[in-house]
């Protein structure tokens, strides 16, 4: 009888590990952290690469003359938290951050590389020439520069109270540009999606030209007036809101859905 047991349990877990996978029971990383502070100009540039993980670039206020990079490395052993390298070049007129990873081998599935998620704070007018990212989320918040530029691969891309110049590239996932509260500036957001979705959130009194256009998909747009408003759907909007203002708002995307969504501060 104890026999029959055991050939049952082993049979059980033999097919459990199939059908789930054989894994550890608990999936440990190791981590660290690197904070350091560099002085800038405030019209410095900034320019960021990345691979796996995040870029969250949070700007300050007006007085700030310096950049801060917070990067947590992450991978699943100490050699490979090792290779992973955030190399940092800074003068005063510019401040460039690359990640450098170690060349996947051939272990298929077994291989982790590790990821970086990167924190940085700069002044609201430093000019962003490049944030890119291949793989995870990326954020904005704040920013108020002539020029900033960034690039998705795969994940969320998301803008927060932005009123500079945003050239916003996504190739699949999901964008999404919020604001708490409008300010009559003179600044422009081009977002291009290949594959997935865009959503804006949009004070009421907000005055903008709006452009958008879904390839395959459909547009919603809370701002049409009533009488423009289809039951049909829509797949391109050319339209000024509030009188049109100093601000223009471009949406395109290759497949999938654009939502203009209109709130009271």
């Amino acid at each position: 009888m104890p026999t029959t047991r055991a050939i049952l349990f082993v049979s059980i877990s033999i097919t459990a590990c199939v059908l789930l996978g054989c894994r550890p029971a608990v999936d440990r990383t190791v981590e660290e952290m690197i904070d350091h502070v560099y002085p800038v100009e405030p019209t410095a540039t900034l320019s960021v690469s990345n691979r796996d993980g995040s870029i969250r670039v949070y700007a300050a206020g007006s007085e700030t003359r310096s950049v801060r990079v917070e990067a947590v490395k992450k991978a699943y052993s100490p050699e490979r938290l090792k290779a992973i390298s955030v190399q940092v070049s800074a003068q005063p007129s510019s401040i460039s951050i690359e990640t450098i990873y170690p060349p996947n081998s051939d272990a298929g599935f077994s291989d982790r590389s590790g990821t970086v998620d990167y924190v940085i704070v700069i002044p609201h007018t430093i000019r962003i020439s490049k944030l890119e990212l291949t793989n995870g989320e990326m954020q904005l918040d704040g920013i108020r520069s002539d020029e900033a530029r960034a690039q998705l691969g795969n994940g969320r891309l998301f803008a927060h109270n932005c009123f500079g110049n945003l050239n916003l590239s996504l190739k699949t996932g999901n964008l999404a540009i919020v604001y708490e509260w409008w300010e009559e500036r003179e600044f422009s957001i081009h977002a291009t999606i290949q594959d997935g979705n865009a959503f804006a959130y949009i004070p009421t009194e907000a005055a903008f030209h709006l452009i958008a256009h879904t390839a395959t998909g459909k547009i919603a747009n809370d701002f049409a007036e009533k009488e423009q408003r289809r039951t049909e759907p829509i797949n391109k909007i050319d339209m000024l809101v509030g009188g049109g203002g100093k601000t223009t708002f471009q949406f395109e995307t290759q497949d999938g859905n654009v939502k203009i969504a209109e709130h009271n501060p």
